[in-house]
């Protein structure tokens, strides 16, 4: 089975986390925290940062570890390191994702959320309480 590694963004602002919706392929319309793959060379910090600029083209400061998650989706084998992060700069703006949202504890289970994100959300639930 193919093997991916990825990093994804916890962003959070005023209680609440950034969420988004993909735009393509076979998970489309599945909520997921944005993020992508790590290139060579890349630490994960330097991976998601490059990954947030380039699809909501704003900085971010990456904090604390969330969760490391290993998920077995049909298609591959993927292991996600999720960081808690703020926007440290620009104006968001979704460029590769279908819609967003920011959630706060009370609806962060309102959404479709991919398999491999579903298993951050009580971590991230007791952050923004």
């Amino acid at each position: 089975m193919k093997k991916i590694e990825v990093v994804a963004a916890a962003i959070l602002r005023e209680g609440k986390v950034f969420a988004a919706a993909r735009g393509y392929g076979n998970y489309r319309g599945w909520w997921e925290f944005p993020g992508g793959k790590i290139e060579a060379g890349e630490t994960f910090t330097e991976a998601l940062q490059r990954e947030i600029f380039e699809e909501l083209h704003v900085e971010i400061d990456v904090g604390d570890l969330v969760a490391t998650v290993e998920y077995d989706y049909p298609e591959f084998r993927m292991k996600m390191h999720c960081y808690f992060c703020a926007i440290k700069s620009g104006e968001l703006e979704v460029l590769e994702h279908e819609d967003y949202r920011w959630l706060g504890a009370e609806n962060l289970y309102s959404v479709k959320w991919l398999p491999s994100d579903l298993e951050l959300l009580e971590k991230i639930a007791r952050r923004l309480k």
